[in-house]
Order: structure tokens, then sequence, then C-alpha cells
């Protein structure tokens, strides 16, 4: 009943519930009872938007929650309310028959496989790659189990801080800071609507699966896949491997593992924008490992926007409502957690500085030319080493690169104190003269911290 829903924001997600119930046909819909979303709800109360306000858009998280007939006129109805509250809209990762349904223009940015569920042991008979896997983890005594929904919601009970334990684990071996809008980690939330599976080896969990419902398609969404650095191989096959025959033994129909981003036929600017997001996200390896569980399809998921409006603005929009508000701060966050992206950053830096460095109009900076192209054969090799560290990792590298700045920023300092600081001519030296000591003092702790953190810097 109507009366019996509770008000405020738990009143609004049990309104979406129950609109999910009868019209959840994305594979990301039920995503959206997560923490961080607004709602719209049309005047006539059966058809929903969950939405991010970025403070320039409404980013909607897929198509409406409507009816089949009635997703047009929801998806016209909120976009003449975004334009009243001075908003644009864009809809992320709609499938195509949004597009059938509506008058919207369509910016593919990814692939998403899904399968049959009741096909499963015929993919596993006819994937040799695929049983060596689930082999090998069986082999190192890993078993998987489902979770209750009573043991996800008891925070207390062990198997919930163990999960809970993995999951900060996995989000620290990020090389991305955590994301919002579709990506937030939260497996408790309604966990009487979903499905939960942990790999563990000698009773201690290694591994984790949660599953939401895509109700209307009678479906599951393999949504939070983690599995700790110390997990044997075929750990993530095993857990997948026992929701797909738990969903083929409960007659499910549809099976995802969600969206592949920027794979599949993108725009040559999108194509552009996942080579140069390689150090932060593995694009190409997500897809690989998707596609090695032999989908029945690839279906290709888009960004959806008004005619008339703009693609590369839509994918701001997007990457904001990610970005949890400020990408710059994304950006920052990020780098802090991943030093070694500064460190490279440095190395290309370090170029255009030695350069500088050797010009005849430097000269005033040294004591004598002996001394100015000892420093630029020493930022030669520095420039050399960092290179050749952002190519392939090695801490006995990292070590000696570190030692190296550091004795950088020392000399630095002793000659802008016995030499530079007595010509400095005005605010402008000063500035080179600071940024010259900071520089090398900045590389040794970013090579140090980075050489600590024991993490992949690729």
């Amino acid at each position: 009943m109507e009366d019996a829903i509770p008000s405020g924001p738990d009143g609004e997600r049990a309104r979406v519930l129950s609109l999910l119930r009868q019209y959840g046909w994305n594979a990301t819909s039920f995503q959206v009872l997560q923490p961080g979303f607004a709602y719209w709800f049309d005047a006539a109360g059966d058809g929903c938007v969950a939405y991010v306000d970025t403070g320039g858009a409404w980013v909607a998280a897929g198509a409406p929650i409507a009816s089949h007939e009635r997703v047009r006129e929801v998806a016209l109805e909120f976009q003449q309310a975004a334009r009243g509250a001075g908003r644009r809209v864009c809809f992320f990762a709609t499938e195509p028959r949004f597009a059938e349904l509506t008058s919207v223009e369509q910016l593919s940015v990814g692939e998403q496989p899904v399968w049959d569920p009741a096909r499963w042991e015929g993919v596993v008979r006819g994937s040799r790659s695929l049983r060596e896997q689930l082999r090998r983890a069986r082999a190192h005594r890993v078993t998987v189990r489902e979770v209750p929904a009573e043991v996800m919601e008891d925070a207390a009970h062990p198997t919930h801080r163990a999960v809970g334990a993995l999951m900060e684990r996995w989000l620290a071996a990020r090389r991305m800071a955590p994301m919002g809008f579709l990506v937030r980690l939260a497996p408790s939330a309604f966990a009487r609507e979903r499905r939960a599976f942990v790999a563990e080896v000698d009773g201690q969990v290694r591994g984790f699966l949660s599953v939401s419902p895509v109700y209307a398609r009678d479906g599951w969404f393999l949504q939070d896949l983690l599995r700790d650095p110390s997990a044997p191989n075929g750990t993530v096959e095993l857990l997948v491997d026992a929701a797909m025959r738990a969903a083929a033994s409960e007659g499910r129909r549809y099976v995802t593992l969600g969206l592949a981003p920027l794979a599949g036929p993108v725009r040559p600017w999108l194509r552009l924008a996942r080579a140069c997001g390689r150090p932060l996200f593995d694009f190409e390896g997500l897809h690989a490992f998707k596609a090695k569980f032999r989908p029945d399809a690839w279906v290709p998921i888009s960004l959806s926007y008004p005619p008339g409006g703009s693609g590369p603005l839509a994918v701001y929009d997007a990457l904001r409502a990610f970005a949890q508000g400020s990408l710059v701060l994304f950006g920052l966050a990020t780098l802090v957690r991943r030093p070694r992206l500064l460190v490279h950053l440095l190395a290309a830096l370090l170029v255009p500085w030695t350069a500088l460095l050797a010009l005849p109009v430097s000269a005033r900076w040294f004591p004598s030319e002996s001394v100015q192209w000892g420093w630029v054969f020493f930022d030669i090799g520095l420039a050399a080493g960092l290179f050749a560290l952002v190519r392939r990792w090695s801490d006995r590298l990292a070590t000696a690169l570190g030692g190296l700045t550091a004795a950088d920023a020392c000399l630095t300092f002793l000659q802008a104190a016995v030499f530079n600081a007595a010509r400095a001519r005005g605010p402008g030296d000063w500035l080179v003269i600071v940024a010259s000591v900071l520089a090398p003092a900045t590389a040794s702790g970013l090579l140090f911290r980075s050489r600590d953190l024991r993490l992949p810097g690729r």
C-alpha cells in the first residue's frame, strides 16, 4: 500500500524498487538503489529516472524505469524537467532498445557480454583454457559457496567482515581513486534482493561476487567481482562458473558481466582516449577477461543525449558523474594514490628542463661551464633511468634513482645557497631556484613511496 512506504530517501528507494520489480530491464537498473542517486518520478507515478546532478547536467543511469510503452514519454518529460532546472541531459549505459523507442543520439562507449545460462555447460566444455583455470583453482583448494542475505546484512558476522576487508584491499590496489555513479561498491545494500558468492581457501575469503537482479529479463548482472592479490589462479573463473550454474539451475534467461568500456567500434577520439588512459585503466585486459567466457553476444552500450546535443559534452558530463563532481579533484586523488603516474610526468618534464640547462643563456646559473654541463649530463642519465623505470618497474632501479634524486636535491640546495641566492634578480629568479630544489626532492619522495607501495604502476 502507498501509505506503507516510508518518506524521505528510503521511501523514494522503496518506490524505485517497486518500479524495478515491474520494469527493471536495463542491466544496470538495480544499481540505482545505491547511495548517491536522485530520483525523478513522472506525474503518473509509474515511471522513474535515477540520475546524478553534476551542476551542469542531469546524468541518468541508463534508460527510464518504465513500461516498454511509456519509455519514450518518460524520457521526454525528464528532459523537459532538466531544462526547467537549467541542466543538460544525457543517459549513460543505454542499450539499442532505448534508441528504438526514443529520438536520441547515441555515442557508443563500449560493449556488454551476455549469456543464456542454460548454455553455460556447453561453454565450459568447449573452452579448454577455461576448464584449465577451473582445475587450477580447485587444485589449490579454492571452494565457492553462496552467502545468505542475513550474513551480508550482519556487520558483525565473520564472513561479512572478511568481505569488507577484501573490498578494502581491492580498492587500495586500483589505479584510480574510488568512483561513484554506477561503479560504487555497496554489496550489502538491499541484500535480500541480491545474491552473493565467496571463494575461500582453507576457510579464508579470497574472492567475492555480488549478483544484482535484472527483473524484467529474469536475469542477473554479475556486478562486483573481486579477487584478493593472493588468490590462486582461476579464483574469479570459479566464482563466475558457480553463478552461471546457479542461474541455469533456477531457469534464469539472461546473465551479463556488464560493460567493457571503450570496447568495440567507438569513435576515433574515444580510441585515442583509450590509448592515453592505459596507465590508469586496462581497457583491453578487461575486454579480454570477459571475452574468455565466450559470451553468446556482445551488446553495444551507448551514451545517449537529445538531438542536437554534443557527444563530447555528454562524455564530459558522464565523467563528472563518475568522478563525483570534480574531475580535477578526482585526478589529484588518483595521482596521490598512484605516485608512479607522477614519476612518468616528471620523466617527461625532465626532457625540456635538461634542454634549457644546456642553453648558453642558462650559464649564469652555474659557477662554471663544467658545472653546467655536469648537471646536463646528470639529468640526461636521470631521465634515461626514469623512462626505463616507466617502461618496466624495478624496485632496485627505483631505489637507485630515489637516491640520485635525493642527492640532486641536496647538491642543488647547496649550489642555490652558496652561489645562486646572492645573484637572484627578482621573484622570477627565486621561482626558478625554488623549483630546481623542490623538483628533485619531490621526485625522490615519489620514487621511494612508489617502491614501498609494491603495486603495479602500469
